[in-house]
């Protein structure tokens, strides 16, 4: 399987980065040696003192599809969740300073942490869906799909233009603004319409 990441797909975050708005989304995949393993801790690492935390909502792709129509987009995920896609910022900016590719900022080992996933249509509109991030116990970051530039279904239509949607692939969808840097015994904590969806500890 594959994990698709969008950036910048909410207007606040991309200002809070001082980021330049896309016209169309911005693109970046993850491997599979990136997802936190169930249990496991998040563990800092060594090449970089400032991690940020990014809440998303995520979706899991149920069906093969390739060219999808944004009409039909609905048919091929079942299933949301809210995850984190950690981001190296300080190497991030470096490479960005550069021209060179996101990759080590964001795809090492364990920058994906993947929640337990709902069904769909345990919600009356996925274009209206509150997500949370809170870290011990204090809501560091708060979002609403209402407030991304591309939802969902036009999300899987766009990707799917690139790449084939496979069976088990996830697409993490861009995070809202109140990214920040996590520290050592920090316990973060993920929501979805006030369902609890993940703990991780950070060490």
């Amino acid at each position: 399987m594959k994990i698709i990441c969008v950036g910048r797909n909410y207007a606040s975050h991309i200002e809070e980065l001082q980021n330049e708005r896309p016209s169309e989304p911005v693109l970046f995949l993850k491997p599979d040696s990136a997802i936190l393993l169930k249990q496991h801790p998040f563990v800092i690492p060594e090449f970089s003192e400032d991690v940020h935390h990014e809440i998303e909502l995520i979706v899991k792709i149920s069906k093969v599809g390739k060219y999808i129509e944004p009409k039909f987009a609905h048919k091929y995920y079942e299933e949301i969740s809210v995850g984190i896609d950690f981001t190296a910022r300080d190497l991030q900016t470096k490479l960005k300073e550069k021209g060179l590719p996101w990759e080590k900022a964001k795809a090492f080992d364990g920058s994906a942490v993947i929640g337990e996933f709902l069904p769909k249509s345990q919600f009356v509109s996925l274009e209206n869906v509150t997500f949370e991030l809170r870290n011990n116990n204090i809501t560091v970051q708060k979002g609403n799909s209402n407030k991304m530039l591309w939802d969902i279904d036009e999300l899987v239509s766009y990707v799917s233009q690139f790449f084939t949607l496979k069976i088990g692939d996830i697409i993490f969808t861009g995070t809202p603004e109140g990214v920040a840097a996590v520290k050592s015994d920090d316990i973060l904590e993920g929501f979805l319409e006030g369902q609890k969806l993940f703990r991780i500890q950070v060490k």
